[in-house]
Order: structure tokens, then sequence, then C-alpha cells
């Protein structure tokens, strides 16, 4: 286990680890598998005690690949479509999609917001909008808002619990992830529970026929 630690704050404190982080939210962006959060958290709640790498700029690398990917998903949707690659065609991804394009006609500023901080949301509203052609100027504010407000919540989580695991980095990772992820599923149902409408998850697990 302390060789583990030894690695994780050697790797922390390089700085290829920022490019890893880009890469991770820019492609994030548009390609839901790769793991964005836990790549920001995680490397977050390492520097809650060993002060690498630093938060803020962690902060503005995972906002400025978040706010990229996010706008490369528009275009791609603009200039492609939602059903021109298989993993498009897939039952829950159409779900996804007829979702975002409902939603995005009802509430399109609260929905891009939201829909930063759930992984399969964000792909399908970003690639929506630009499918539908959602004006683009304000795509990239509302855009650009939500990048800097994910990227704040991403890190302030790995700080808040990173905190606790001083003597086991991994472990304190581990356990911001788990709680990011469970506290964006915990808000998400809240919002809709208070608007009285079908939570971002549900709608993308349960695909309408």
């Amino acid at each position: 286990m302390q060789a583990i630690n030894d690695f994780i704050l050697a790797a922390a404190g390089q700085p290829w680890v920022l490019l890893l982080v880009l890469a991770c939210c820019v492609i994030d962006g548009f390609f839901p598998p790769i793991p964005s959060e836990s790549v920001v958290v995680g490397l977050a709640a390492v520097a809650a005690t060993a002060d690498v790498p630093n938060p803020y700029v962690l902060m503005a690398v995972a906002a400025l690949g978040a706010f990229t990917g996010d706008n490369i998903a528009y275009l791609i949707g603009r200039k492609v479509g939602t059903t021109r690659w298989a993993w498009m065609r897939g039952q829950r991804m159409q779900g996804a999609f007829r979702w975002a394009g409902a939603e995005l006609r009802k509430r399109p500023a609260s929905l891009i917001l939201v829909a930063r901080f759930v992984p399969i949301g964000r792909v399908a509203v970003n690639l929506t909008a630009g499918a539908t052609h959602y004006q683009h100027l304000r795509f990239v504010g509302l855009t650009s808002l939500s990048a800097v407000l994910w990227a704040a919540y991403s890190v302030g989580i790995g700080l808040f619990f990173g905190q606790w695991f001083e003597e086991n980095h991994l472990l304190g990772a581990a356990i911001a992830i788990v709680c990011a992820v469970a506290l964006g599923i915990v808000v998400d149902l809240a919002i809709n529970k208070l608007r009285g409408k079908p939570n971002v998850v549900d709608r993308i697990r349960e695909p309408e026929a």
C-alpha cells in the first residue's frame, strides 16, 4: 500500500497529469465512457494533503477541458446528427436523444447546466443541441458557466474528502469519487422532484419505446 501511495504522489506531481485531465475532460464531452469525474475528483483528493497538483490549476484545466468537449459535441451533432455511428443508434442513446430534444424545447438553459453533471446526459444534450441547431453563441455561454461549476464542484468534493485520508491517498481518492457520483445523483433527483418532473438518470435509463 505504501508503494501505491508513493506512486500516486509521484504521478500527481508530474506535468503530464494535467494534460491527462485535459484530454479526459475534452473526450468525455462527446464520448461518455471516459471517466473525467474520476480523474478530477481523485487528483483533487490527493491535492488536499499532498499539495500536488495545484487545486486551482486543476480546476482551470478541468473547466477548459469540459467546455471544449461540450462544444466539440455540439459541432459533431450539428455536422453529423445523432444517428451516424452505431453507438448513437442504440436504444439507450436514442432514448436519451429523444428526451434531450424534447427538454431542449422546454427549458434549454437549465437543461444544459444540469446535464453537465450527468455523464450520458451531457453527451445526449450537447449532440442534440447541435443537431437541432440550438443557438451556438447561447450554447457557448451556458457551457462556459456549466464547465466552471462542474470543475469547482468536482475539485471541491475531492478536497473535502481527501483531507481525511492523509496517509492513504488511494482510499481518499476512491471515497471522494464514490461520494461525487452519489451527490450528483442526489442533486439531480432533488432538483427534478421539486420541479415535479422525471429525473435525468431515469429518463436516460428508461428510453421511450
